[in-house]
């Protein structure tokens, strides 16, 4: 029996009428009639010499060969896709997508994003924020800018700086709540979007920071850092802050950090990419406007006591 392939064009339609489980459907997405399609299977099973489906009155169902060769055939139209978007995204020169998180993108990037386009004039910058881990060889994107303390195997991956915590407040509510034992009766804010850390930097951690033995039980819960953020500017209570999230409000005046006491957390921000594409100029365009945007701001650490999480007892 020979291993020669059938035409690809057969196989297409085959992987689409064995997704669908619908010839109609399936000449629907490959924008064909249902007797094209049909002739294509009908051509790939006599290539094959054996049917690849059953066909019923008002459906169709695989046969042990279609089943056979669904999944690979399906797989591998995935594979030729994602190398057939890696290779025209090399021949684009001036489109540049990015991924973030919803709050980032909120809180850090899109306030800074003129200084970017104005530096950039030739490259046209595209952010797409979400949360889900994208697959960079097969999603149209160039760079993800991820969160966590997982690693970036077989990625070009370089890390932000430190990570750390704070309590930020209004000025009003600063002045009423002084101390950090005060915190104790201020309404505090819990920003649930970084529940996974372990160990975990939350505020009964951040009070252990300080020596003071305190588990909060009540106050406004946020899933989203940008939300938890700005309830904070709108004066509803106190929030443990994470570094870039705050840095505009902080230096603006909007927020406080009335104590000097941080918890960094091993997470990080980290810029990543897929490896060897760090070298195209969009690329390292961004990477290098990235990092110098982040170093403009280190002075917000100054006169900080940062602890690392690691470093304080558990409760």
């Amino acid at each position: 029996m020979s291993d020669r392939l059938p035409p690809l064009t057969a196989l297409r339609a085959f992987d689409a009428a064995a997704r669908h489980m619908s010839f109609a459907k399936a000449a629907a997405e490959l924008n064909v009639t249902p007797a094209a399609l049909s002739f294509q299977i009908k051509s790939l099973e006599e290539h094959l010499g054996r049917p690849l489906f059953r066909r019923l009155n008002r459906a169709v169902e695989l046969t042990e060969e279609g089943r056979a060769l669904a999944p690979g055939a399906q797989e591998g139209f995935e594979v030729l896709t994602a190398a057939w978007r890696a290779a025209r995204r090399l021949q684009d020169n001036t489109t540049l997508t990015v991924t973030a998180g919803p709050a980032l993108t909120a809180k850090w990037l899109a306030p800074r994003l003129y200084d970017f386009a104005r530096a950039h004039p030739e490259i046209d910058l595209r952010i797409s924020t979400s949360l889900r881990l994208v697959d960079l060889a097969r999603d149209e994107v160039d760079v993800a800018i991820r969160f966590g303390q997982g690693s970036d195997a077989g990625l070009y991956s370089v890390s932000a700086r430190k990570e750390w915590m704070i309590p930020v407040m209004t000025p009003e509510l600063a002045n009423r709540f002084p101390t950090p034992e005060s915190l104790r009766d201020a309404p505090l804010i819990f920003d649930e979007s970084i529940s996974f850390l372990d160990p975990p930097v939350d505020w009964p951690t951040w009070f252990r920071a300080v020596g003071i033995d305190f588990t909060p039980q009540r106050g406004a819960h946020f899933s989203n850092a940008d939300h938890a953020i700005d309830a904070a500017v709108a004066g509803v209570g106190v929030v443990l802050g994470r570094r870039p999230m705050i840095i505009k409000d902080v230096i603006e005046g909007r927020l406080v950090m009335p104590f000097k006491t941080a918890v960094e957390t091993d997470a990080r921000f980290r810029f990543v990419c897929l490896a060897g594409a760090e070298t195209q100029p969009k690329i390292a365009a961004f990477r290098d406007w990235f990092l110098a945007e982040i170093a403009k701001t280190a002075h917000i650490s100054d006169g900080l006591t940062i602890v690392h999480v690691r470093d304080i007892p558990p409760k």
